[in-house]
This record gives structure tokens, sequence and C-alpha cells, in this order.
């Protein structure tokens, strides 16, 4: 698999995202903070990374949740998958929230959310009168009836 380059600008003391093992698809985001961030359950924060991206064209991040935060704490995301495309030259921040029932605390340098490269395409639509048809038809959640 070719290596893609992504120009990055690091404002932060935390070290650049990187692949925790071989096969990761995601690398680690941190929260990069001049002092703690205390949130209340439910309550939602915008917490800076101070990454800033350069993507080839073709290509987006996707910010997902990490696992580990969410079950141990129940911190996750909103707005997930978030994608930041291509052409977005702004601060990577990630848009929180704290789904327990106990105040959580996110630290300058904690591990925030994962974020992963893919390629895209674009498409182009055409209008039409009537779909075609298929087996499953306009079946939506649950119509398989399998658990």
């Amino acid at each position: 698999m070719a290596d893609i380059l992504v120009n990055i600008i690091n404002k932060s003391e935390n070290p650049l995202p990187a692949y925790a093992t071989v096969d990761a698809a995601g690398m680690d985001l941190r929260a990069n903070l001049e002092t703690a961030i205390t949130m209340q359950p439910l309550e939602r924060t915008l917490v800076p990374t101070g990454l800033y991206m350069e993507l080839p064209a073709g290509y987006e991040a996707q910010i997902r949740p990490r696992s580990g935060l969410a079950i141990k704490q129940g911190l996750t995301l909103l707005n997930t998958p978030g994608t930041i495309d291509a052409d977005y030259r702004g601060e990577i921040k990630i848009i929180m929230i704290n789904l327990s029932n106990e105040p959580q605390t996110i630290q300058h340098g904690d591990r925030i959310a994962q974020m992963v490269i893919a390629p895209f395409v674009q498409v182009k639509l055409a209008e039409v009168a009537v779909l075609t048809d298929t087996d499953r038809g306009a079946g939506g959640f649950g119509h398989t009836g399998k658990s």
C-alpha cells in the first residue's frame, strides 16, 4: 500500500497522531487544553487539538469515538463520524458529550478521539421518476427480523 502524504501543523505540546499498531485504521487525537474541562452529565463541549491539516484532494479525515473512553467514562462524540474535508484548513476540534451519570474530566493530552483518513468519491445525481426494484424494496430498520 502506498503512503499518502498529509501535511500537518501541530500547535500543541502533544505528539503527532500516530497508528498504535501495524494494522490500526485510526490515529488517536489528543486534547490541547490550557486547563482541564469537567463535563457534567449530558453536557457537550468542543475540545481543541492544536492540529491543522492539509489533506490531498480525494481524501477526508473521519473523526470517530474511542471505544475505551466510551465504555469506561461514558464520553463519546456527537456528529460521528465527523468529516474533515480536504479543503478545510482550520483547527481540528472534537465535539464531545458526557453520556455518563457523573461529571467527567478531560485533561490536556488525553486521547479523546480517533482519526481515519479515507478516500472518497463525488457522484453526479440523476433525477428520475422511478427507481429499479429489488427484493428488499423499501424495507428499513429491522426489516429482516434477524437479531
